[in-house]
């Protein structure tokens, strides 16, 4: 732990109570750098708003040279708040309402249209296609049109946990190449009001190898060439993420330079003139995980075996560990009343759990020294999937989230109010 975060953190679960979200900047800062070095310009970078949506948070990681990623209409929203400007905001995912399709008609109506809109089927297809021409109709323009992405399924089998592999061949996501002919017909064809600018693949999250990331990059490239005789503006490849984050050993995972040599090499492969003339990544993990900490004071412990620590933060706050078995590094801030500094500490294996009434609440596994009632505990690699899926299941306010730029802290999120649950 980096010099004056432990004392940050302690810090924030004083003066804002707990649990509590902190996010490390500087942290942020490099791992947003990471990126950018491995996916320099022209690569477009959209920072998947799924990973975490708050504003103040948004607003560091577009500072670093950034688009975004937005799965839903309420995700363009935020990204509206944090002041992401629409040129550079995608809307993607797969449940896209009529509501969500209607925003992106809506935008482009008034001359402010998205990025593009990623299409996963035919309907979805022909929905967008009526949205538009709606849109149209009501603001008199004589033409109205929307880039469009197909997004594919490369069938593939990602090195990942199964909840994660969206790539592969029974997954809900994404049109087989098969498909696609009929995906374009469904929303008019080269000259309908959909612009046809390419395909969106992604195989999944947390990938423990760069195997099948490549292998879909590679067919998306060929499938990318074939469809431009047709579809003369398929110029586009966004290539997706899944970059993964280490939470213990670095070298146990393939670093972003690994997935960006991998993507270099297949392009290579490649005359030039077959390549797309424009290339995207839309991480959102590898820059916000890291920089996360999700701090928690000890309620009870209990002498098992073996020994049974229950915090105040738990699966409302962070449902990764009890969803699908994820795994965090936890530290423990003090001991016995009394703040941890940079010396050994005596420390044995402990189980621990959060506060809420199921019996799959627990956080995991964890070294930890001697704790009491009201010492402090953090759970590090949080920024990522934590805030942004927790509850307030059981009646628990919202966690306050905060921020650290190495000096400060300052309030994002106040926490939430009894009133409003």
């Amino acid at each position: 732990m980096r010099a004056g975060l432990a004392q940050a953190l302690r810090d924030a679960a004083q003066r804002y109570g707990s649990p509590v979200y902190v996010y490390d900047l500087p942290r942020l800062e490099g791992d947003a750098a990471a990126v950018q070095a491995a996916f320099p310009d022209p690569w477009l970078r959209l920072y998947s708003l799924k990973a975490n949506g708050l504003p103040g948070l948004v607003r560091e990681v577009v500072g670093h040279g950034f688009g975004v990623s937005a799965v839903s209409a309420g995700e363009v929203r935020l990204a509206e708040r944090a002041g992401v400007p629409r040129r550079v905001t995608a809307l993607e995912g797969i449940g896209k309402t009529a509501a969500d399709l209607r925003l992106a008609a809506t935008h482009a109506a008034a001359g402010d249209a998205l990025l593009w809109v990623s299409l996963e089927t035919p309907e979805e297809a022909a929905a967008l296609r009526d949205e538009l021409l709606r849109a149209r109709t009501l603001s008199g323009r004589r033409t109205l049109r929307q880039d469009v992405l197909v997004r594919l399924n490369p069938e593939v089998s990602p090195e990942t946990l199964g909840g994660l592999a969206v790539g592969a061949p029974a997954s809900k996501f994404g049109c087989l190449p098969q498909e696609l002919p009929a995906l374009v017909a469904a929303g008019g064809g080269p000259d309908g009001p959909l612009r046809w600018r390419g395909i969106h693949v992604h195989v999944g999250s947390q990938l423990g190898a760069v195997t099948a990331w490549r292998a879909a990059f590679r067919l998306s490239l060929r499938l990318l060439a074939l469809q431009r005789a047709e579809l003369p503006d398929f110029d586009t490849l966004d290539a997706g993420s899944g970059f993964p984050v280490a939470h213990d050993d670095p070298a146990s995972v393939p670093s972003v330079a690994h997935f960006a040599a991998a993507a270099t090499a297949e392009l290579e492969e490649l005359p030039i003139a077959a390549r797309p003339t424009r290339l995207a990544v839309e991480p959102g993990r590898v820059v916000v995980a890291g920089c996360g900490w999700l701090v928690g004071q000890v309620l009870h412990v209990r002498q098992r075996e073996p020994a049974v620590v229950v915090l105040d933060a738990g699966m409302t706050e962070l449902i990764r560990p009890a969803l699908y078995g994820a795994r965090h590094p936890m530290v423990a801030l003090s001991s016995l009343g009394e703040p941890i500094g940079d010396g050994p500490v005596d420390a044995i294996e402990m189980r621990v759990d959060g506060p809420v009434c199921e019996s799959t609440d627990s956080l995991g596994t964890a070294r930890l020294p001697p704790l009491q009632r009201g010492d402090v505990v953090a759970i590090g690699v949080c920024g990522a999937y934590g805030a942004a899926m927790a509850s307030t299941y059981n009646g628990r306010p919202r966690a306050a989230q905060v921020a650290w730029d190495g000096e400060r802290l300052a309030l994002l999120r106040r926490r939430g109010s009894l009133n409003a649950l």
